[in-house]
């Protein structure tokens, strides 16, 4: 359990990319001189460049060029870093895209902490903040291989803004090929009485390890996988809260805007329980090897188990 796929989540989303083109030619990419990055030269040879524009470091530039080629029937998916995908375009984002009532998917890469060496400005803590705040957009973070797979087709089927937060390297495995999913609906991975722990990317691992270890001094934590962000599945928010009464947020993010929001915002409007948030505590990122960075934000397992048993004592 907990073992690292054997390729990068990155190539998996490239395998959707070609198959989803090979069966719908209105779909095109669009990049920012991060090609090899993103691995997407793949879906570039395949389709002989043909349905590949890489409009260089112009991320602004390549929203509103994505933004009308929708307009004109095509659906594109654009590709770039988390910061480069969210804060250096939201009023692109907000007006050419959404505003607009338009269908543009955006791939982010790299997601918190998991930007490593590229250090500080190419770390995004609030990506998710910003476009939780823009409206019909849909935000999904998968956790592994199966479970990008399997949402895929939804994400192309759903008509309107999707930002998609990819990590880029090797996921911890999580899910078995054929699982069922559904976009905009969490899943559950662990039932437990005492606390309920909600995660999203990298901290699925962390969580059911963080499970593991409280379940050795007799606490049962319920762990569900919100890989779709916004909306929120309130059903399952609540439905695990009213049954545990204490809450745990963890995600690899900022603790403003994000996943603990969503779900705090959820609680207090329905049903308070205590809460605790487990995420990057209002700082900027830095170089780092995801590890590092991990322990030194607190977001390991430790952690949600120190989070976990203070809000167990709230109640």
């Amino acid at each position: 359990m907990f073992e690292l796929e054997d390729r990068w989540l990155r190539e998996t989303y490239v395998d959707c990319l070609i198959e989803a083109a090979k069966q719908d030619d209105r779909i095109v990419i669009l990049e920012a001189d991060l090609s090899n990055a993103g691995g997407t030269k793949r879906f570039t040879k395949e389709f002989d460049g043909k349905r590949t524009v890489d409009v260089g470091i112009q991320e602004a530039n390549m929203i509103g060029v994505a933004a009308g080629m929708n307009a004109m029937g095509k659906i594109p998916f654009t590709h770039t870093f988390t910061p480069f995908a969210t804060r250096r375009v939201a009023d692109q984002v907000t007006l050419s895209v959404s505003y607009a009532g338009l269908n543009v998917k955006m791939m982010g890469s790299d997601p918190g902490v998991t930007a490593e060496m590229n250090g500080g400005t190419h770390m995004s803590m609030e990506d998710v903040s910003i476009m939780r705040n823009i409206p019909d957009m849909v935000i999904y973070e998968p956790v592994d291989s199966a479970q990008l797979k399997a949402i895929f087709p939804q994400i192309l089927e759903h008509d309107g803004p999707v930002y998609i937060r990819l990590l880029r390297r090797n996921a911890v495995k999580i899910w078995e090929d054929g699982e069922e999913f559904t976009l905009g609906k969490g899943k559950k991975l662990r039932d437990g009485k005492d606390i309920s722990i909600f995660c999203s990317g990298i901290e699925v691992a962390e969580s059911m390890k963080a499970a593991e270890e409280l379940a050795k001094e007799g606490i049962q934590a319920d762990v569900i996988n919100i890989h779709t962000i916004k909306p929120i599945d309130t059903e399952a928010v609540l439905e695990s809260a009213k049954k545990t009464g204490a809450v745990v947020v963890a995600e690899n993010h900022s603790i403003i805007g994000g996943l603990g929001s969503a779900v705090a915002e959820t609680l207090i409007e329905n049903h308070p329980v205590p809460m605790k948030r487990v995420g990057v505590t209002d700082h900027f990122g830095e170089v780092g090897k995801t590890d590092y960075l991990m322990d030194k934000y607190g977001l390991l397992a430790r952690d949600i188990i120190a989070a976990a048993k203070s809000a167990i004592a709230m109640k």
